[in-house]
């Protein structure tokens, strides 16, 4: 379980109780809604939307098809694309993406055609009978993918889809990446990542070993060796540190690990739950978690973040959502002190009120506390330098802490390629990292060809 919460009690209601409470946060469409909704699609020559999806999409396309009712020709669109489309169109944030770029997102509208629901309600009625996309002729190239994750998912079937053979290293017991282990419990429901999972490695030419993790059991070098091309998806492993004395401590600990806890649990009654809480961030993640701690009945739950409301990486959106699940949001306050009882167990925290003063944040002086049985930090994930030990690994050109890629996704390595969150190009987004390992596996395949034809 949770060692750093195990002193904590367990949640009042029982377990079917709480299951309730996440169950999917957005209904689907049901066959009259989608069709009157695609109907609200002008289909735009050149329609913004598409131009505002990361996977470039072509929506006016797959939502003429939904109203034509060819829901099938309408998923394959999508999935020729962005083959982790079911699990977007549920946790992309399409209100600052294609839906904020619809023509019809203005005052005079009231609101933009609904994308993201379409996109889901193609792929959930799409019922293919067998795998839509058919492998090409076997190239004898094999390409080694280091994370199962969104980014190295998309690359794999992208690859097997040319012919290569693929092989995933994956460090957990289960692919999926943050599908599987990050995303808030109501976002994807009922075991849906695995079951994209199942969908995709239906391509045929992808194998996946667990528990192999680079820069441990695992080494570039060795990949570089014995595979015509490496991609790296490794994400962001690492949970940034406050810098405060007691972080350590009992009842203090990383969002990420009990939202990876919550989503692999069985029973919801069994989890530990602090009745007062504090959620340190503001992002996706910072808003996941609050939400999660209240819809298992925390009393008290407080978000605190050390600028504005209007700088908050989290959506207005998810802001709102917050809101809906009495998470209070505490804004222009930074941690200074974790507070601890006589047990060494955290009974709160210390904050100084912040302020911009000629564009840098500044503290007051002005302190406050808030009592919490724990603390959550949701205040960024780091790169986990130790995936990178080896000595060909080193060679890697870096941005800061992140691997440095030009616009096909290349390293500095020839042969080795990355993308999604590791990498400094883009927005950390699920649909940016599926683009990107679509664009790598599109690299990887044109350079192995070139390199054929030219013996």
């Amino acid at each position: 379980m949770i060692k750093p919460l195990d002193h904590l009690p367990r949640p009042h209601e029982d377990g079917a109780t709480l299951a309730d409470h996440f169950r999917d946060l957005a209904p689907p469409l049901n066959d009259r809604q989608a069709q009157l909704e695609a109907s609200r699609c002008l289909y735009c020559y050149d329609a913004p939307c598409v131009n505002a999806c990361p996977s470039e999409i072509d929506i006016p396309s797959f939502i003429r098809n939904i109203h034509q009712e060819n829901v099938q020709g309408a998923a394959q669109k999508i999935l020729s694309a962005n083959i982790l489309g079911g699990s977007c169109a549920r946790v992309c944030p399409t209100e600052i993406l294609c839906q904020q770029a619809c023509v019809r997102n203005n005052a005079q509208e009231c609101a933009p055609v609904l994308i993201g629901l379409l996109q889901r309600y193609a792929l959930d009625n799409a019922n293919f009978t067998e795998h839509p996309f058919k492998r090409a002729a076997s190239t004898g190239k094999r390409i080694a993918v280091v994370g199962a994750g969104p980014a190295g998912l998309s690359c794999a079937h992208r690859c097997a889809l040319h012919g290569h053979e693929v092989v995933i290293f994956e460090a957990r017991e289960k692919a999926g990446g943050l599908n599987e282990y990050g995303i808030a419990k109501y976002k994807l429901v009922n075991d849906f990542a695995q079951r994209e999972l199942e969908f995709l490695l239906e391509i045929g030419g992808i194998e996946i070993r667990h528990g192999q993790k680079l820069g441990d059991n695992l080494s570039l070098t060795e990949l570089h060796q014995q595979f015509d091309s490496v991609f790296l998806g490794l994400g962001l492993a690492a949970s940034k540190q406050l810098g405060l004395a007691h972080e350590d401590a009992p009842g203090l600990l990383a969002a990420t690990d009990y939202i990876r806890e919550l989503r692999q649990a069985d029973d919801l009654s069994q989890l530990p739950l602090a009745d007062r809480c504090i959620v340190l961030g503001a992002g996706n993640t910072a808003i996941d978690m609050a939400v999660q701690m209240a819809r298992l009945g925390a009393r008290d739950v407080n978000l605190v973040y050390r600028r504005g409301v209007e700088e908050m990486g989290a959506t207005e959106h998810e802001q709102e959502i917050a809101k809906a699940n009495q998470v209070r949001l505490l804004t222009w306050a930074a941690p200074e002190e974790v507070l601890l009882n006589e047990q060494g167990q955290v009974r709160g925290m210390r904050f100084v009120r912040t302020r911009l003063e000629e564009g840098r944040l500044q503290t007051t002086g002005e302190t406050f506390e808030l009592a919490a049985d724990a603390i959550f930090k949701a205040i960024g994930q780091a790169f986990d330098s130790s995936a990178l030990s080896d000595p060909l690994a080193r060679e890697l050109k870096r941005s800061g802490e992140r691997i440095q890629v030009d616009e096909q996704l290349r390293t500095s390595i020839p042969g080795v390629y990355a993308g999604g969150d590791c990498t400094s190009l883009g927005q950390d987004l699920t649909v940016q990292a599926v683009q990107h390992g679509k664009l790598a596996a599109e690299a990887i395949h044109a350079r192995l060809m070139l390199n054929q034809e030219a013996a």
